[in-house]
């Protein structure tokens, strides 16, 4: 078997930690730590990597370097660029930060937000037909039902919104917080 070496001392040590600390960020969200790397050394690289460069940088295996940059693309966080002269394949990622947010909001919305709303309306149709489900019982249902689709809407606002406004809005969330609290007092 080929010993596999890392090259990511090379990296300054701002960038070295920065890609470790995406990889442990990655596994607290569900994403595996290589593909998190992967895409911290794509970030952060001002010219495009292929998957030999990215198996020595982070010294993994080539395998799992193939696996992670499929899934990446998936979540369309980086993408494929031709380089002249070389035939092969060459990625870059998408370095707009709230794009890149957006992009796994909609990753995560699909496999966590619509599967859970779907089984609530599920669930609903169900206490619906079933005499035992007490009123509390539907009522907590809807409730959850209710908010997930606020949830899923204001997703699907949010991610309409072009990077700059989006960058704006979340800025001036103190100044309507502050609007909305008017004439309130506050809670101690």
């Amino acid at each position: 078997m080929t010993e596999i070496t890392k090259d990511i001392d090379k990296l300054p040590e701002a960038v070295q930690r920065f890609i470790l600390h995406w990889g442990d960020m990655g596994t607290t969200w569900g994403v595996n730590r290589t593909v998190a790397q992967i895409h911290a050394l794509l970030f952060m690289t001002e010219r495009p990597l292929n998957a030999e460069e990215i198996t020595e940088t982070l010294g993994v295996a080539r395998s799992n370097v193939s696996n992670s940059l499929k899934e990446l693309l998936s979540f369309k966080t980086i993408r494929r660029v031709p380089v002249a002269g070389d035939r092969r394949d060459y990625y870059t990622a998408e370095t707009d930060v709230w794009e890149i947010a957006k992009r796994i909001a909609a990753v995560r919305k699909a496999r966590e937000v619509d599967p859970a709303l779907e089984t609530l309306t599920d669930c609903l149709q169900a206490a619906e037909a079933d005499g035992r489900v007490t009123d509390e019982q539907r009522k907590r249902l809807r409730d959850m039902q209710q908010f997930t689709q606020t949830m899923d809407r204001w997703h699907a606002q949010m991610a309409a919104l072009p990077s700059g406004t989006l960058a704006r809005l979340v800025g001036m969330g103190d100044r309507i917080v502050g609007l909305l609290s008017l004439g309130r007092k506050p809670k101690e």
